[in-house]
């Protein structure tokens, strides 16, 4: 993340917003809460999820707050569980961790790490799993819904078009489901009840996406300690953000001042518990 202050002509940052698939995931995860309390396997008040994270850095916080947001937005008494591995790829530590989730009593897992460890254990708890990078229905055909993702054909058609044309590639990039650089893997369509449905939320969550009309980190949607957020810019939260001005018309604008994510609040309903071992 160090391209624009580097002073290299040659040195560039580029990333997705990522964000928007982990939120559209989370909206199918909702829905299958939602479907499990229909059908009287859950109440509402058992709708705790888990998520299995890499480290507690800015990028993790950004992806799994989005997925819960987008879990809340269809079923709003979820809370999250998020335990940390201290690894980006440990398979073994990956499925302990989500195994010790589902015994805190946690009844849908994610992730932000690169292995399908957490579908494993899903599938030999029958608990339903949402992935990352790629489809987990190879790991867990019977439990995995969908995984977040991220498509980097844009990046790669538009850096190898500069370097054809001759022209500068942009130090910092970053571009989502408008650009297709953003997409969630197929949904499984053995895991719900009334898949058309899912597929026609899905298909108006992600409109509303492209059309700017459904903003992530809308900060009326979340809360810390209570509190709605309306700057960053503060004492308060200096440690975290330095001075800079993230909130832009009640929003957390996130990757748009730098590719890389920045949200780093954890916000009410969500507990961090201690890395595993």
């Amino acid at each position: 993340c160090q391209a624009a202050s580097s002073g290299l002509a040659n040195m560039h940052n580029y990333f997705t917003s990522v964000y928007e698939s982990r939120y559209v995931s989370g909206v199918v995860a909702g829905m299958k809460l939602n479907e499990m309390i229909a059908d009287g396997q859950l109440t509402e008040a058992d709708c705790k999820i888990g998520y299995v994270g890499a480290f507690s850095y800015a990028e993790v916080k950004s992806g799994y707050t989005a997925f819960f947001l987008g879990v809340r937005s269809v079923c709003p008494s979820a809370t999250m569980e998020v335990k940390y591995t201290g690894s980006w790829a440990d398979q073994a530590l990956e499925k302990e961790t989500a195994e010790a989730l589902i015994a805190d009593g946690c009844v849908l897992i994610s992730q932000h790490a690169d292995t399908t460890g957490a579908a494993t254990a899903c599938e030999a708890a029958g608990v339903p799993d949402v992935g990352y990078n790629i489809s987990m229905l190879e790991a867990a055909p019977n439990w995995a819904l969908t995984s977040a993702s991220i498509n980097w054909a844009p990046y790669y058609t538009y850096a190898t078009q500069c370097m054809l044309d001759g022209e500068t590639i942009v130090t910092d990039w970053c571009q989502g489901y408008s650009e297709g650089a953003d997409r969630i893997t197929e949904l499984n369509e053995k895991a719900f009840k009334d898949i058309e449905a899912v597929k026609a939320k899905v298909a108006e969550v992600e409109g509303a996406i492209i059309d700017g009309s459904l903003k992530v980190f809308d900060t009326s949607t979340w809360t810390v300690g209570g509190q709605t957020i309306t700057s960053t810019a503060t004492d308060e939260w200096s440690e975290l953000y330095k001075g800079v001005e993230y909130i832009e018309n009640g929003t957390f604008a996130e990757s748009t001042l730098a590719s890389a994510p920045a949200f780093s609040f954890v916000i009410d309903g969500i507990t961090e518990l201690n890395q595993v071992g």
